[in-house]
């Protein structure tokens, strides 16, 4: 039997050969000459927010086309809180660290990265994962340069929601010039990042929201019409407001629950982007024949599990297109509060209670956030 000294004295020297590699590993990369080993980072048992918590892990090691990120500030999203209950796989090689997005500097730059990338660049990242730790590995692909103008919490409200709106308007709904655009979960962070870019696209946001407060902050932000969907049905609604005619586009995040509706008051050869179920995935009734009716086109889409040139292909449109309006001031963030690290339990209560208006963004660090800035 092994005794209980010797067993503390093996797992001490695997920990120390552990962090042996991992410092050989890293002497391959340009960067900081003694990186720090380990670093917080969010941790789970799969349940409620009460099950989160922030423990050690390695610092992760970035491979030939990545970056190692020191992160200043990251965010929440729903597919964090259906990992975190156990509901959505990972994509194959993705982080079991929680955090789609990520915002800091540059530490270490992988042997094969191009691009123009430097040691000390201010960047945001889009991950499959990683985010929600002092330090996260990033596919150089899918880095963008933070704006001048932004701060690094500002900034981290806009990787996974604007690149996701970006996406289900532009790459799959092909958005026109004058198209009426429904969008569901309008006081969300995607919401509140495609209501703009319908805008910016001269087409015309409606929205549906769960209450008075987020539908006048949707119309603030540019929304010509919006509906409390816990007071009233918005198809007769919606019809009014295209004069009969029905919305060209739907962005649906809910699913089954609005399926009814939305078919009644999409156009005909109208198209229909699911990217969530919030609402249910199971439908029931006479749906071919009413689809086919209508000719619409109906598709589904998430982010986190497209292929890295698919990423790539996206963040590069989006930073040559989009990002420089957020430097003019043309499109804005919008953040509902600000939490540290340590109350990443509490971000995810709030976003499974549907309490926030926008982005719920989390602050790593802020020790130097400020002299970041300065140096620019």
């Amino acid at each position: 039997m092994i005794q209980w000294p010797l067993l503390q004295n093996m797992k001490s020297c695997s920990l120390i050969l552990k962090n042996l590699y991992i410092q050989r590993q890293r002497s391959l990369f340009v960067g900081v000459v003694s990186p720090k080993v380990m670093m917080r980072a969010a941790q789970f048992t799969p349940g409620g927010p009460d099950k989160l918590y922030i423990g050690d892990v390695p610092v992760p090691v970035p491979k030939n086309n990545e970056v190692l990120i020191k992160v200043y500030a990251t965010a929440v999203n729903r597919a964090d809180t259906l990992q975190r209950k156990g509901l959505y796989p990972l994509p194959p090689g993705a982080s079991d660290v929680l955090g789609l997005e990520a915002v800091g500097v540059i530490e270490q730059i992988g042997s094969s990265v191009d691009g123009g990338w430097k040691l000390g660049d201010r960047v945001m990242a889009l991950l499959s994962g990683g985010g929600n730790a002092e330090y996260v590995a990033s596919p150089a692909e899918q880095l963008m340069p933070v704006p001048d103008s932004l701060d690094f919490v500002t900034a981290a409200a806009i990787p996974e929601v604007w690149l996701t709106a970006y996406q289900l308007l532009h790459t799959i709904g092909q958005v026109k010039k004058g198209d009426h655009v429904l969008i569901h979960g309008g006081g969300s962070g995607v919401g509140t990042a495609a209501i703009q870019l319908v805008k910016l696209a001269h087409a015309r946001p409606i929205v549906t929201a769960g209450s008075e407060a987020k539908l006048k902050v949707a119309r603030s932000l540019g929304a010509v019409a919006g509906f409390n969907y816990k007071q009233e049905e918005f198809t007769d609604k919606v019809l009014n407001a295209t004069e009969g005619k029905g919305v060209e586009l739907i962005l649906d995040c809910v699913g089954a629950s609005f399926y009814q509706q939305n078919i009644k008051c999409i156009a005909v050869d109208g198209t229909w982007v699911v990217y969530g179920l919030l609402g249910g995935g199971s439908i029931n009734g006479d749906i071919l024949r009413q689809l086919l009716l209508k000719r619409v086109t109906i598709t589904g889409t998430t982010l986190r599990a497209r292929s890295l040139p698919y990423k790539k292909e996206l963040v590069k449109n989006f930073t040559q297109q989009i990002l420089p309006r957020f430097e003019s001031g043309a499109l804005k963030t919008l953040i509902h509060t600000v939490l540290p690290l340590d109350n990443l339990a509490e971000a995810h209560r709030m976003m499974e209670a549907n309490e926030n208006t926008g982005k719920i963004v989390i602050q790593v660090s802020s020790s130097e956030d400020n002299q970041q800035k300065q140096e620019l």
